[in-house]
């Protein structure tokens, strides 16, 4: 059964130069606008529990893709069946009356969904409880910060039972606690077999919460099928991209130009409130010595090394270790539950050394970074992360910035009997 399908769907917005170009389009029945093609021809279809991620830069399409499949927006041409009930979280604050109480939104928001005020009644209370709104329930929505709302809408949003639940960036704004139930409950509603639509820039996340993805680019599915093929190609794509641009700022920063910085994603997003804490993370020799040289050798086995205090009680955490290329890109990583490692629980005030040895570092040549994280049990909410670098490696003999390790066989064949 076919909760999605979306054939040859197509939108378009008009753009007028004036605002009094659409009235006198109207009157004068003479075109006087142009026309933007937000999404050009999509088809693509999502299952009965399946879990679809959408990713792309900014402006590819993907908001008014969702947008189109919850309802809010009808497309210029093509068909959109969607089966079951929707339960959508696009922009910030959609579907909110902002004079409304928070109180009075869940029924709104309820009203829109087509669910019953005795039916909402019963799940009120459960609602605010998750959204940990008590205090704030009564005052007008307004008056909510940016947490406050998604916390809200989240909540709505997987309370009222939802066959499909299309999600854009929820997880960007909100406390660290939030976020983890957040996962939790996404977890949970793709375990009773129901289907999400989640668009997120974090691919991790995208990774580890669906099955298939879609890639929008200029408006169009540039690629889709499974998941980590997808995202790889995409992450390769924007480390392109990133390295293009890095190579043009440096050119500019040569000729005397000062170019404006701009903000990117980080792999890890550490929230001020942490559940673990990293005391000291180190790098140390196969013996236990701490390396102070940030120069190795790449043929050596490495020993990493940090402690971490647990701050809050029974929790079950993940340890993890990556080589990253500069700031951002992850070369090559490691998390306990990879390993199946298994890690607690363990109470407040507990102090866990971590020790991880690299048989040998894979990079033959440049310059890299270390990094040393603690996440949840998910291994999708990072807690805390250190990172040490720029730690350089000793150049040697050979081809390509990447060691290859294995083993040889040579054998020659045995001559044939009467052969030459």
């Amino acid at each position: 059964m076919l909760r999605v399908n979306v054939q040859n769907v197509n939108k378009n917005y008009y753009i007028y130069a004036k605002p009094h170009d659409r009235l006198l389009q109207a009157l004068l029945r003479k075109p006087m606008h142009k026309v933007f093609e937000v999404l050009k021809d999509i088809s693509f279809e999502v299952g009965l529990g399946q879990s679809l991620g959408i990713i792309g830069d900014n402006g590819a399409g993907k908001s008014t893709l969702l947008k189109l499949l919850a309802g809010t927006v009808q497309p210029t041409t093509g068909t959109i069946e969607v089966n079951g009930r929707v339960a959508a979280l696009l922009e910030l604050g959609a579907g909110f009356h902002p004079e409304f109480t928070g109180r009075q939104n869940i029924y709104l928001n309820a009203s829109l969904l087509g669910i019953s005020d005795e039916e909402i009644k019963k799940k009120e209370d459960e609602i605010i409880a998750f959204a940990e709104l008590e205090e704030f329930i009564d005052r007008p929505v307004r008056t909510y910060s940016s947490g406050m709302y998604v916390r809200l809408a989240f909540s709505i949003a997987t309370m009222v039972d939802p066959d499909i639940l299309i999600i854009d960036e929820a997880l960007a704004v909100g406390d660290m606690g939030f976020q983890k139930k957040c996962i939790q409950r996404m977890n949970h509603f793709k375990e009773q077999g129901r289907t999400m639509l989640f668009c997120s820039h974090s691919m991790y996340h995208v990774q580890e919460l669906c099955e298939r993805v879609i890639w929008l680019e200029n408006g169009r599915v540039r690629k889709a099928g499974k998941c980590d093929e997808v995202v790889a190609q995409y992450e390769e794509f924007c480390n392109k991209k990133r390295d293009k641009n890095q190579n043009r700022t440096d050119g500019e920063e040569k000729r005397g130009v000062n170019p404006t910085a701009s903000s990117e994603d980080q792999p890890l997003d550490v929230a001020p409130e942490k559940d673990c804490l990293i005391l000291s993370f180190a790098i140390k020799s196969i013996e236990g010595k701490v390396v102070d040289n940030m120069t190795l050798n790449s043929r050596e086995p490495l020993r990493l090394e940090m402690a971490v205090e647990v701050m809050t009680e029974g929790i079950m955490p993940n340890f993890g270790f990556a080589i990253m290329n500069g700031e951002e890109e992850i070369v090559g990583a490691t998390l306990t539950n990879y390993d199946s490692i298994p890690c607690g629980p363990y109470n407040r005030g507990d102090v866990i050394n971590v020790s991880y040895v690299i048989d040998f570092i894979p990079l033959r040549v440049g310059s890299f970074m270390l990094l040393g994280a603690v996440s949840d049990d998910t291994g999708l909410l990072w807690y805390d992360s250190k990172r040490i670098g720029p730690v350089l490696i000793n150049p040697e003999k050979g081809m390509g910035r990447v060691s290859l390790k294995g083993s040889w066989q040579i054998e020659p064949e045995k001559r044939r009997k009467g052969g030459n």
